[in-house]
């Protein structure tokens, strides 16, 4: 019917456009970069794009490694069969310099058809090929410079690109000799490139494979946790600390974290925490603080490949004691010295000790916490009754509520 001429001839009018951007990006190039530690999403992103770039009829894939290792033994396992038997010709170059590729990564390079490095990086420590899968090797390994590896050198992916044009590869349908050059006007240049990279929700993750980065976030989640019980209400600081300890956390679970470390690393939150609650210890928060320098130095297990560099962590370890000492007394003490809030108002309330006093402690009254001060001889424990019997600059002088009422 002429309905039916109508509908089919208006569906190949939205069909052309469609058509003609699929024809335009038929047989480019894909350079299909994920540096850093390979975890399971960026191990996906490698196999995916190599699949999207076969379906999408494109002439060469190439793979940008810069890692020193790789972390998820099931994404590797795929990689490895989907390069050794691709769905279209696949090339992995090493770079740019400095690059690494160790672990795996390396094994991939070895076993790939065709691979180039770029002269200055590097390429070695074969075992474990997935961090924190197997024991860690007993004798020391190579690490071999572009120069030992007999790789092709190729100090830029358009130069490697250019060496390529005519290069025969295997594929799953056969061998394939590929074009990587065009005509341009009176010569010739490169084949449209098309760089990708794995999607913002992927590298937001990846921001905590290494683990420096993981032990910062932790840190960081940790420390503004306190921040907000001492000093201030549920705010942008608390959203702040959910995104630190979630990124922690997802380094946690994804790298090979020796858990005693972990556990070290709490207990010098703790000191530090108890330190300040305590008034400024300085001997409980120097002890808090070298005790995170160890954890962080020991926190993974990288064997040689991802280990924890000690001079990355002490940045983390000095700022998170610079807010325990400096930060967090000043914008308590701001606080506390806020007319709009006032504090005379809460002399003679009742409120509860949070913690034992010694003198020093903390108590709750009106509903909100604050530092509190009392005798030594007054005996207060967590959870006594005390009545606010002054202010004392940030603190508020209190007494057992038994006392209180006897006067």
């Amino acid at each position: 019917s002429r309905a039916v001429r109508r509908f089919t001839l208006l569906i190949l009018l939205l069909a052309l456009p469609l058509a003609a951007a699929a024809d335009e990006g038929h047989g480019g190039i894909d350079v299909i970069d994920s540096s850093g530690p390979l975890d399971a999403s960026a191990l996906e992103f490698m196999v995916d794009s190599i699949e999207a770039a076969a379906l999408s009829g494109q002439e060469l894939a190439v793979l940008q490694i810069n890692s020193r290792a790789v972390l998820d033994e099931e994404g590797y396992s795929r990689l490895r069969r989907v390069v050794a038997n691709p769905p279209l010709p696949v090339a992995i170059w090493v770079g740019p310099a400095p690059a690494r590729a160790y672990g795996g990564a390396a094994v991939l390079v070895s076993e790939a058809a065709v691979a180039a490095i770029a002269p200055g990086s590097e390429i070695g420590l074969t075992q474990p090929e997935v961090l924190g899968v197997g024991p860690s090797p007993a004798e020391r390994q190579e690490i071999l410079s572009a120069e030992e590896t007999g790789l092709e050198l190729q100090p830029s992916i358009r130069q490697y690109l250019q060496a390529l044009d005519g290069r025969t590869f295997p594929t799953a349908q056969g061998p394939v000799t590929v074009s990587t050059l065009e005509a341009f006007g009176d010569g010739i240049t490169v084949k449209e490139v098309t760089f990708r990279q794995p999607g913002l929700g992927a590298r937001f993750f990846r921001l905590a494979v290494t683990p420096e980065a993981a032990f910062l976030f932790l840190m960081v989640g940790l420390t503004i946790l306190t921040f907000e019980f001492y000093a201030l209400g549920p705010g942008v600081a608390a959203g702040v600390a959910a995104i630190s300890l979630i990124l922690g956390g997802w380094g946690a679970v994804t790298l090979p974290v020796r858990w005693w470390a972990l556990a070290l690393a709490l207990v010098g939150w703790a000191l530090l925490t108890v330190g300040y609650q305590k008034g400024g210890v300085f001997a409980l928060s120097l002890i808090g603080a070298v005790t995170l320098q160890v954890a962080g130095t020991f926190y993974i297990d990288g064997a040689g490949q991802l280990d924890p560099r000690w001079w990355l962590v002490l940045p983390t370890v000095l700022a998170v004691l610079f807010f325990y000492l400096i930060a967090m007394p000043t914008v308590q003490r701001a606080r506390l010295s806020t007319h709009s809030i006032g504090r005379r108002h809460l002399v003679g309330q009742a409120g509860i000790a949070l913690v034992d006093f010694a003198p020093d402690g903390l108590v709750e009254v009106a509903g909100a916490r604050w530092r509190g001060t009392a005798h030594r001889e007054a005996g207060i424990h967590s959870g006594d009754e005390v009545i606010v019997i002054g202010v004392d600059g940030m603190y508020l002088e209190v007494e057992p509520a038994a006392s209180g009422r006897e006067t």
